[in-house]
């Protein structure tokens, strides 16, 4: 669309305009505001440091009661412990003095209180003397315990190992320890954004504004959720995805407004930068809110880690749309002589008239749009299938990296003790102890039970059950369902089952309960807003089911890849939050590529009244930017498949996927079709609604 005239000021600018309007007025202070607001927040966040806590308690579920009556029956503090793992490939009897001097030098390191014998008959040996485990008890508790100790102990104990007689540490710890610092993913992908930028524009200068913007933004949230971490409970791994999403986010809004001040400033028009910002700036706002809506949603399921990290994305969008609408009209003010000089140096050598091939795509789809239409659903069907035999669960040794490790110590495990030893269901009893013994021990699916271990107040018994299956496997998940629901309610007394598997599901069954208030809420609020800012009731019903489709076939392909198996990756259990958490953030990240295109329709709806040509001029005017910030949310999100951490990975996979789906197959193709057959009725809204809705507008037509 040219624009032929101006677009005059509103006699009362909104806070908006007059924000950005200050901004671009001051806009040396406002830079030099930015980099002070920056540097005082992370020194001090640097200074005082972050208190990340995980809660991940989840009340009413036999796996929390069975925590809460550990805390309450037994008397001594939560303590970390590590476990060192032998084997000796002639058996232990030979290696006992190797095995019992690499104990006494762990005993001797620092934060180490005790080292058990496996030679004690404990049961710590395995039945063919070759692998052998030893206990080494910590004296601080896992968030106090320091990485450097962890790795103190892991190097000392490997120092003993030689051919034939392997050496390996085990234990939550010992995974943190060898975890690596991260980086790579966030670099590789800021990188990858600077050269898609760079050709989009065509200037270095250009691309980096977007890039700068969002690191900004970025930068003071990471040190913004460091000082919050005293406040409330945050998970640690809340600032990996807040990165993750923050630089995505960050980049796509100020791309999303630098676009149209270029659209703006090639077609002649007086005042690009206010232009940009009463229209892309106010779609920014829009589309900001609506992933704030969704993210809050999240509170909905009343889980305590699932809001720790709603917060920290929270945190990071309402940076980033603050950075969007405050930093880049600054630095488009500072740095506009020289940008308008590329833009238009850059837009004097293409030869087509920009928008071209997607008018031609627009027309081709609207000619014939059943054929899209049909074919694109079933395309986002197909790969929703397999989300529907998704098994939710938490990572644990068993999916880490082969090389680590903690990896080789829970092998060992698995092949020396059997697979249910890494995994043991802790059965919590008030009844007769000898008799849940001998019930466990006559279960086809259980391999060990341990004698009853009574707490120190007697009141208390504790026995532990190891499954034939790994913690992991589903089979052991059949086994603590039939516990629960068939075995033990036939005993006399009060028995619970907890443990780790026990615990994931749990968690999967809380989610699962509440998921549909969830998704009540945030579809419900999301259309709500779509309604109010289109004036149309179809458009958010159209929205909603294609942002369904796009969020589950993102989730099938998670499954096939990280539960199956495919292309090389561990099979294993999705973890049991990553599923919501993607469909919190892909919600409201969907929403951005719908505002901005759909308010592009109905920007030439309004102008014009002609529903099939508004279609072609919206498309034309944002898919090559909706391609581009895609492409920028893709290898970012995808960047994350570099990084050690499974759940990063999975959340990599997910957004990565859902963007690409959303982006090329349902906003250029499923969106153009449909509203294609909609026709006039896409914005159509009953009288009564229209009387009643708030009116929001994206664009300043004064």
């Amino acid at each position: 669309m040219t624009v032929d005239t101006p677009i005059r000021q509103a006699t009362r600018p909104g806070v908006l305009h007059r924000v950005s309007g200050w901004a671009m007025r001051h806009a040396g202070l406002a830079l030099v505001l930015w980099v002070a607001v920056l540097a005082a927040v992370i020194g001090t966040a640097t200074a005082v440091g972050a208190d990340y806590r995980s809660d991940n308690s989840l009340p009413g579920t036999d796996s929390q009661r069975v925590t809460d009556i550990f805390t309450a029956h037994q008397p001594k503090g939560d303590t970390a412990s590590v476990q060192i793992v032998v084997r000796a490939d002639g058996g232990l009897d030979a290696e006992k003095p190797r095995v019992e001097s690499m104990l006494a030098a762990v005993r001797v390191l620092p934060h180490v209180s005790a080292v058990a014998d496996p030679f004690g008959g404990q049961g710590d040996l395995s039945t063919d003397r070759r692998t052998a485990y030893a206990t080494v008890s910590l004296d601080a508790a896992t968030a106090d315990m320091p990485v450097d100790g962890v790795r103190t102990i892991i190097h000392r104990a490997q120092d003993f190992a030689r051919p034939g007689f392997q050496v390996e540490v085990g234990g939550d710890l010992a995974r943190k320890a060898a975890d690596s610092s991260g980086g790579a993913a966030e670099g590789a992908g800021i990188l990858a954004a600077l050269v898609i930028l760079v050709f989009l524009f065509g200037s270095l200068l250009a691309a980096t504004l977007p890039l700068l913007t969002a690191v900004f933004a970025v930068g003071s949230t990471v040190g913004l959720l460091m000082l919050a971490s005293h406040l409330f409970k945050v998970p640690e791994y809340t600032t990996p995805v807040m990165m993750l999403v923050g630089l995505g986010v960050g980049i796509d809004y100020a791309l999303l407004i630098f676009s149209r001040y270029r659209h703006e400033l090639v077609n002649g028009t007086a005042d690009p930068k206010i232009v940009a910002l009463d229209t892309a700036g106010r779609s920014v706002m829009f589309a900001g809110c609506t992933v704030v809506i969704a993210l809050l949603g999240l509170l909905a399921l009343g889980l305590g880690s699932l809001q720790g990290i709603a917060l920290g994305v929270t945190m990071t969008v309402l940076m980033t749309m603050l950075a969007a609408v405050t930093l880049l009209p600054s630095l488009l003010t500072l740095f506009g002589q020289r940008i308008e000089r590329s833009v238009r140096k850059h837009a004097a050598k293409q030869r087509r008239t920009p928008g071209d091939g997607w008018r031609r795509l627009a027309g081709a789809v609207q000619r014939g749009p059943w054929v899209p239409l049909v074919l694109g659903v079933v395309a986002l069907a197909a790969l929703s299938l397999p989300a529907l035999g998704m098994r939710l669960g938490f990572a644990d040794a068993g999916t880490d990296d082969p090389a680590k490790t903690s990896r080789k110590a829970y092998d060992l495990l698995a092949e020396g003790f059997g697979p249910g030893f890494n995994g043991p269901l802790v059965v919590v009893s008030e009844g007769d102890a000898q008799l849940l013994g001998q019930t466990l021990a006559k279960d086809p699916d259980i391999a060990a039970v341990t004698p009853p271990q009574v707490t120190p107040d007697g009141k208390i018994t504790t026995v532990l059950a190891f499954p034939k299956s790994a913690p992991q496997d589903a089979a052991t998940s059949d086994l603590v369902q039939r516990l629960r629901k068939d075995t033990l309610p036939k005993l006399e007394g009060t028995y619970l089952v907890g443990g780790s598997t026990a615990a994931a599901d749990d968690f999967a069954a809380a989610v699962s309960n509440r998921l549909p208030i969830f998704v009540l809420v945030v579809v419900g609020l999301s259309a709500v807003l779509l309604m109010a800012v289109f004036r149309s009731v179809l458009i958010p019903l159209k929205a909603a089911v294609l942002n369904l489709l796009s969020i589950g076939a993102s989730l099938g392909v998670i499954t096939l890849v990280f539960q199956h198996g495919w292309f090389g990756a561990q099979a294993g259990p999705i973890e049991a939050f990553v599923p919501v958490m993607i469909f919190a953030i892909v919600f409201g990240l969907s929403m951005d590529y719908e505002v901005f295109l759909v308010s592009r329709i109905h920007e030439e709806w309004r102008r014009t009244k002609d529903a099939t040509a508004a279609v072609r001029e919206g498309l034309a005017t944002t898919g090559s930017v909706i391609t581009a910030a895609a492409a920028i949310m893709i290898v970012v999100f995808g960047a994350f498949l570099l990084s050690p951490d499974r759940m990063l990975k999975q959340f990599g996979l997910g957004l990565a996927t859902a963007v690409l789906l959303d982006a090329l197959l349902i906003r250029c193709v499923i969106v153009p079709a449909v509203l294609r057959l909609f026709g006039e009725r896409a914005w159509w809204l009953p009288r009564a609604l229209d009387r009643i809705l708030p009116k929001i507008k994206l664009e300043d037509h004064s």
